[in-house]
């Protein structure tokens, strides 16, 4: 079949050799409009769908006079005022009904609260004393008193630990730590209250000391020698606690006073509790009895509870 004027002008894209393209162009690019309305609001009146037709099958269709370029910008341009109507759909509309609400403001942020300074911690110090190749006193064939004592601060560690109570040991194991050490490990601290451990053959009981040294001012720079003086009313009132406690466990209490490193180097109420053997109606009871040792651990414990509250009302 050949290509007639006919069917030439029928076909969407060629325009003869002569004609004027203007008013058909114009109608290409509507029809490519309508394409992009069609697609934009879904509406198949505004479409008009090209009419290419196959004349020859010997012969593809093809884009004539107006070539490949004037389609191309006849998409361009209905592809541009397909975008400039989706813009215009987005715009904010003037009907109350349709205007979506504002969303609310987020409420100002809360002024910063003041700042809550933290409560010191309680915690106290248990100097095990001797260690190493000092061994103390021998309490019986089988124990010396650098045993016994760290034995004891340990299960004592353990009990006040169980019930919140912050320790701080001088010595874990059979060491020789100088008396200089000591002090300083307890000052370091910050602790509450330092607690010495001792034990003896003679007397019955405990023997609780604190330091000889007279009360002096706290200032903030202490003599080393004499630091203890600055604690010596509250380590009395710590004694009497302990007294408290070892009485009401029936473990008699003998009070004193002494001169003792690392006693008078603490910058902290400070006593030492040197145990011994339980006399009682003509029995006696070694320091090695398990029993007895229990009631030292919680008489010791109570004591240091019930400081930890007196502790607690001071200003």
């Amino acid at each position: 079949m050949r290509w007639t004027e006919e069917h030439r002008s029928r076909a969407p894209f060629d325009y003869g050799p002569t004609s004027n393209p203007g008013p058909r162009l114009r109608k290409t690019c509507g029809e490519a409009l309508g394409i992009g309305l069609h697609f934009l609001t879904g509406n198949p009146s505004g479409s008009m769908e090209p009419r290419m037709q196959i004349i020859d099958r010997n012969r593809p269709p093809r884009l004539n006079r107006i070539g490949r370029g004037r389609a191309a910008m006849c998409l361009s341009v209905a592809a541009l005022f397909s975008s400039a109507l989706l813009a215009t759909a987005q715009l904010p509309s003037n009907d109350p009904a349709k205007t979506s609400i504002p969303a609310t403001p987020p409420p100002p942020a809360a002024p910063p609260s003041a700042v809550v300074r933290a409560a010191p911690r309680f915690g106290i110090v248990i100097d095990a004393a001797h260690g190493g190749a000092d061994g103390g006193a021998r309490l019986s064939d089988h124990q010396m008193e650098k045993d016994l004592v760290l034995a004891l601060s340990v299960r004592l560690r353990s009990t006040l630990g169980a019930h919140g109570i912050y320790v701080v040991t001088t010595r874990e194991s059979d060491s020789a730590i100088p008396e200089l050490n000591r002090a300083e490990a307890a000052n370091h601290a910050g602790a509450a209250a330092c607690i010495t451990l001792h034990a003896t053959t003679s007397g019955s009981g405990a023997h609780v000391f604190t330091s000889s040294l007279t009360q002096i001012p706290l200032v903030r720079f202490l003599p080393w020698e004499t630091a203890q003086g600055a604690y010596a009313e509250q380590s009395l009132r710590l004694s009497s606690e302990v007294d408290s406690a070892m009485t009401h466990a029936e473990i008699p209490v003998t009070l004193g006073r002494t001169a003792l490193q690392p006693l008078d180097s603490f910058t902290c109420p400070a006593i030492v509790v040197e145990l011994s053997p339980l006399h009682t109606s003509g029995r006696v009871t070694p320091l090695s009895d398990p029993g007895y040792q229990d009631r030292i651990v919680a008489a010791m414990a109570a004591a240091v509870e019930q400081w930890q509250h007196d502790w607690r009302q001071q200003p």
